[in-house]
């Protein structure tokens, strides 16, 4: 009996470690199955925030059925932009009647074994969620029996929370017709609190509220009348204190997102509830180049990029002075030039620990107004919709182009950017 176990142990010592390798070998390719990337447009944003608007949850009576209907292109689009900011990935979705097919490729870091891992799943309708008809991860198959046990183990667990319970019973049935995704759900208000703190883990509040505590002891005693470098400063000095026992990326991406709520009149408990009993720092005048808009511009694409990446933060930007072509002010190359120096200010900030680290160097040296944006007041503003298309053709035209790699030209040559 003894010698029996003996050579059991012996057999799982030595074969599993050469399973599991065998495994991964097999999940490893050198060619990507989904190639495409991501590439958001104006009018990508302007449906998404139709779509946003029109299921609005503070609109929604608790107990109502809804339904969100989403074409295959803008849910492929999400799910390629997805994998490509959070996995460096792309990835390709195909609906059909009933069923749908998700496939996805995944860039590693240089190795011996491959290049990519990639990702092939079909799925198909129920009475409720979908489930899982066939999932291979490169040349491994995995049986559906254990994907389908996975996720209703782990939908129970969910239902069973008092944390998430709520959460968990918002989405009622997923279906597909006609090229279309059809998601029908039952919003309840316990949902939106757990939903958001999913969304925004505890230590993150915890990290937000340090800089809102900043925010209110930079504003109290401070004129009505602040400039931007004012705050930012001292904000992006609090990051490098915390970052000795955390991440500089981190604490950036933080100082920027708390900063960006407050210029923009937005308040935090949009996002975390239990930031309706933190301090409120005082409503302050703001300026960037004596404007009250640049600081809007200039923060929010800033949040954006260190969140979200810079394409996005660019097509939202873009989308904004679109809109003001049709509807507002006009459309603003300087506007635009705005939104630039934030994305890049935003990404430098948050794109690795050396380069936050060189941000950190350059701002202990000091920060003005002019080392955030450039010099924009010979650039076109207030354009209308068809003056705008009459001297420059629309998005993506040459005579456009050329003003938008101008704005990049005078943005790089600013010492904080190079």
């Amino acid at each position: 009996m003894l010698r029996w176990l003996f050579r059991l142990v012996v057999l799982l010592v030595l074969v599993l470690p050469l399973a599991l390798a065998l495994l991964v070998w097999m999940a490893v390719d050198n060619t990507p199955l989904v190639a495409s990337r991501a590439a958001l447009t104006p009018a990508h944003i302007e449906r998404a925030k139709l779509l946003l608007q029109r299921n609005d949850p503070r609109r929604m009576r608790p107990g109502v059925l809804r339904t969100i209907v989403v074409s295959e292109s803008d849910l492929d689009l999400a799910g390629n932009y997805a994998a490509s900011l959070y996995a460096r990935g792309s990835a390709r979705i195909v609906l059909r009647d009933g069923a749908a097919t998700v496939r996805a490729t995944f860039e590693l870091p240089a190795n011996p074994l491959g290049r990519y891992i990639n990702v092939d799943a079909a799925l198909a309708e129920t009475q409720n969620l979908p489930r899982v008809e066939q999932l291979r991860i490169g040349r491994v198959p995995v049986p559906a029996f254990i994907c389908n046990w996975l996720a209703r183990q782990g939908l129970e667990r969910l239902q069973g929370s008092a944390k998430y319970s709520a959460a968990a019973d918002v989405v009622k049935q997923v279906s597909t017709r006609d090229g279309m995704l059809k998601v029908t759900f039952e919003w309840n208000d316990a949902a939106a609190g757990q939903i958001k703190s999913v969304l925004v883990p505890a230590d993150e509040q915890a990290r937000w509220q340090a800089y809102q505590a900043r925010l209110v002891e930079l504003t109290s005693g401070a004129s009505r009348a602040l400039t931007l470098d004012a705050l930012l400063l001292p904000m992006l000095e609090l990051a490098a204190q915390r970052a000795q026992s955390s991440s500089a990326t981190v604490e950036n991406r933080a100082a920027l997102i708390v900063l960006a709520f407050y210029i923009n009149g937005k308040g935090l408990a949009a996002l975390v509830p239990s930031a309706r009993s933190w301090p409120l720092p005082p409503g302050r005048r703001i300026t960037l180049a004596g404007r009250t808009d640049f600081p809007q511009h200039f923060t929010i694409s800033a949040a954006l990029a260190a969140t979200a990446g810079s394409p996005l933060a660019d097509a939202v930007g873009l989308y904004k002075e679109l809109d003001d072509a049709r509807t507002g002010s006009g459309f603003s190359f300087s506007d635009i030039a705005a939104d630039r120096a934030g994305t890049r200010f935003g990404a430098m900030a948050t794109a690795s620990e050396t380069d936050a680290a060189k941000l950190r160097g350059k701002l202990a040296r000091g920060l003005t107004e002019a080392d955030l944006v450039p010099d924009v007041r010979d650039l076109p503003e207030f354009l209308p919709e068809a003056e705008f298309k009459r001297r420059y053709g629309g998005i993506g035209q040459p005579a456009y182009q050329k003003m938008v790699a101008e704005i990049e030209r005078r943005t790089a040559a600013l010492p904080l950017y190079q």
